[in-house]
Parts: C-alpha cells; sequence; structure tokens
C-alpha cells in the first residue's frame, strides 16, 4: 500500500441527487476542484462536529429520501475515530437512528453548503 494511503480511510455513502449535484458545485466554487472533494468533506465534518447540536442535526437530515448516488470519499484515520465518538453519541441520543455515520457525512456536507 502506498505511504501516502496508509493512515486514511476510505467511506462510501449514499446521498440525493439533488444534493449531489449542489456538494459537486459548492467544492468546485470553493476552489477544490473535484480531486478535493475528500478534502471540502473532511473540513466539514471536522465542522459539524464542532458544534454543540449537531446531533440535533443530524437527526434532522433523517428526513431526506432518494439515496440514488453513490460518493466515496478518503478521510485521515484520526478523523474516523472523532466519527466513530460522533455516532455513539448519536446513536446513545437517537438508539432508532439507521446508518448513523452516512447520517453524520450528509449532514456535514448540507451544513457546509448552507453555510458557505
Amino acid at each position: 500500500m502506498a505511504e501516502s494511503t496508509q493512515h486514511k480511510v476510505k467511506i462510501s455513502l449514499v446521498i440525493p441527487d439533488n444534493l449531489q449535484k449542489e456538494f459537486r458545485q459548492q467544492v468546485i466554487e470553493d476552489g477544490y476542484g473535484m480531486r478535493g472533494k475528500s478534502k471540502w468533506v473532511t473540513e466539514a465534518i471536522s465542522n459539524l462536529l464542532q458544534l454543540e447540536n449537531f446531533i440535533d442535526l443530524v437527526k434532522l437530515s433523517e428526513e431526506l429520501r432518494g439515496f440514488e448516488k453513490l460518493e466515496t470519499i478518503t478521510v485521515e484515520k484520526h478523523l474516523k475515530k472523532a466519527l466513530d465518538i460522533a455516532m455513539l453519541s448519536v446513536r446513545k441520543k437517537h438508539p432508532d437512528l439507521e446508518g448513523v455515520q452516512s447520517h453524520i457525512i450528509r449532514t456535514s456536507i448540507m451544513q457546509r453548503i448552507l453555510r458557505s
């Protein structure tokens, strides 16, 4: 395995078509290009996890429907650990929520688009 990928983890998730279009457009508008999409999402996840109400925002994303587009991102292992901790926090408050990691990432993307 190449040294540059040893400290990274691949994550796949499905998102609605309209969110994927907005997401990709925002990544390009922000100057990241499609090669920088994982970096953009990584920053979005970090920003979301710093919000006091991130668990409530993640629960709100449960209303999204139509997950037909696959996205794959690569994140550093330390962010994956932060995601794992966040997933436990969300599950404690909302044990009925399925696909928590994907919910967190989708929420991160939506929040970054909304706040830009």
